[in-house]
């Protein structure tokens, strides 16, 4: 404060009011580079600007908003499964929940901030569905598909298989082994999105898949049209002693827990890949391409 008076009894009126207005120029030149303070934004509001900035490009594979999820219920294309804003589920909401619930779509409930960052900030009203990148299709046509092709089946069943690159992978080695179809359950698994097809390289689009609510019974359907069921699991028979010719299934496991207990109870044989390295295990989709291609070998080469 003593030098404020100090410098009125130095400079006249019109040379303090010239510096101060040098210093606040300089000053707010600093606030615009973000030094000595916070950075400020000095451009006019733009609403198709901040827009941009709010919304993310929506997912192609994701339907949101209640009347868009509704007609898609109603529809016949494939829904991979719902999310729904936790809190009460009244009218249209109720609605959308029991055509889910009619068709066994499976239902994830999730916050306001996790459908808000899914959607990307689109209007969703608490509801956001996922479309299947194709259309599945069911046990009986794989097994279908072998009898047209006059071929015994050979099926590959995914059991909680969650990666989408490492099932997409799984397709590929798959349908260039010739396999007929792939079986995956409802829960606890990848489903068919865009990711999948891509990490298939274009597979998806030439090798059934069917999605099962209970891997299970679909197993036992297998084993009545005569099919053996092989898991893959580090404690079983070496693939390249087992005759893998004939009607045959491969289980894969998830990429944590392999084969679970039910579906290996369930299994006919079990099959392993010896290993001479220093890491424990082969990845998912990397163990799968080295059994599908010794099926096909003793399948077309004996």
């Amino acid at each position: 404060m003593l030098a404020f008076f100090f410098c009125l009894n130095l400079y006249t009126f019109s040379e303090i009011c010239a510096i101060l207005t040098l210093y606040c120029n300089r000053y707010s030149h600093h606030l615009r580079k973000g030094v000595g303070g916070p950075m400020r934004d000095t451009r006019r509001p733009n609403a198709a600007r901040d827009s941009a900035m709010q919304t993310e490009e929506i997912p192609e594979n994701l339907v949101c908003g209640r009347n868009a999820v509704r007609e898609l219920l109603l529809s016949e294309r494939t829904v991979n499964k719902l999310l729904v804003q936790k809190g009460e589920h009244t009218g249209s909401l109720g609605m959308i929940l029991s055509l889910a619930k009619e068709k066994k779509i499976p239902m994830v409930s999730v916050d306001r901030v996790r459908l808000d960052t899914v959607t990307g900030g689109a209007k969703h009203q608490g509801v956001a569905a996922y479309v299947a990148e194709r259309d599945y299709a069911s046990v009986s046509d794989i097994l279908a598909c072998a009898r047209e092709r006059g071929e015994q089946p050979f099926v590959v069943l995914c059991d909680g298989v969650e990666d989408p690159h490492n099932l997409g992978a799984i397709i590929r080695s798959a349908e260039c082994m010739g396999a007929h179809g792939i079986i995956i359950p409802k829960r606890r698994s990848a489903a068919l999105t865009p990711t999948v097809a891509k990490a298939s390289a274009g597979a998806v689009e030439h090798l059934l898949v069917a999605r099962v609510p209970n891997l299970t019974a679909a197993m036992e359907e297998l084993k009545e049209a005569g099919v053996w069921i092989y898991a893959a699991d580090m404690d079983g028979e070496p693939y390249f002693d087992a005759d893998l010719k004939g009607a045959i299934a491969l289980v894969m496991g998830s990429e944590g827990n392999g084969v679970s207990r039910l579906v290996r109870e369930r299994c006919d044989f079990v099959l392993s890949i010896p290993q001479w390295g220093q890491v424990n295990s082969l990845n998912v989709s990397g163990a799968a391409a080295v059994l599908l291609a010794e099926i096909a070998r003793q399948r077309h080469f004996g």
